[in-house]
């Protein structure tokens, strides 16, 4: 397939915002205006139970999938940039007016076709963050860690890779799907390291926008 509508199919399928779509359908409720507003897995289990958010968590995974298959394993640059392209559309979706979720279900997808190791991190971060309820914290520390493995693994490849996927993953952390609502630096670096705005006991005693991730972070 031509490499620039790989590209554009990358991003169109990442774009489409299956967690949301399932939340309106299921109970009409629009996952920008619930909880964190990270239009995720983690909101969609919360109103719809499990059921719900696995099929639209497999759907997630297969549309990070699809541009690196379409790329192929003999073009390793072109397939990791659709793979950051899929988590691009996903974390600002233009179907939701740029809002969207924090990448983790689509650089699934990606890492599994071009870098299954990386798959296997992501998902070990993602249990331990959930029964240790430090998921923001986790997911940092596995974002942080991901290019510098996958270079270990792949070399210059996994470099390209890693930047594509922790890329966009880092920036969404930061810029949210609103402004912080005190744009002060301790406020971006706890966006950037916990995956909120303040501690867990500022975000339960303080009004904070509804993207404010949680105090525990937010995934898909």
């Amino acid at each position: 397939m031509n490499p620039v509508l790989v590209l554009i199919v990358s991003l169109v399928a990442g774009a489409i915002p299956f967690s949301g779509m399932a939340a309106w359908r299921l109970k009409r409720v629009d996952l920008r205006e619930y909880g964190s507003g990270t239009v995720s897995g983690t909101g969609l289990y919360r109103i719809a139970g499990f059921g719900p958010m696995a099929a639209a968590g497999i759907l997630d995974v297969g549309k990070g999938a699809l541009g690196p298959l379409l790329a192929g394993h003999s073009r390793p640059e072109l397939a990791a940039l659709a793979g950051g392209l899929a988590v691009v559309g996903h974390n600002w979706s233009p179907f939701l007016r740029g809002a969207g979720g924090r990448g983790f279900s689509p650089s699934l997808g990606a890492l599994v076709v071009q870098a299954w190791p990386g798959a296997l991190m992501l998902l070990a971060v993602f249990v331990v963050g959930v029964v240790f309820k430090q998921a923001g914290l986790g997911m940092f520390v596995a974002m942080l860690a991901l290019t510098p493995m996958l270079a270990a693994i792949k070399g210059v490849e996994g470099v390209w890779i890693g930047l594509a996927l922790a890329v966009p993953m880092f920036v969404k952390r930061l810029v949210g799907n609103h402004p912080a609502p005190s744009p002060k630096l301790r406020t971006y670096l706890n966006r950037l390291v916990f995956d909120h705005d303040g501690t867990p006991d500022e975000y339960r005693s303080h009004s904070v926008p509804a993207d404010s991730p949680g105090p525990d972070g937010e995934f898909a």
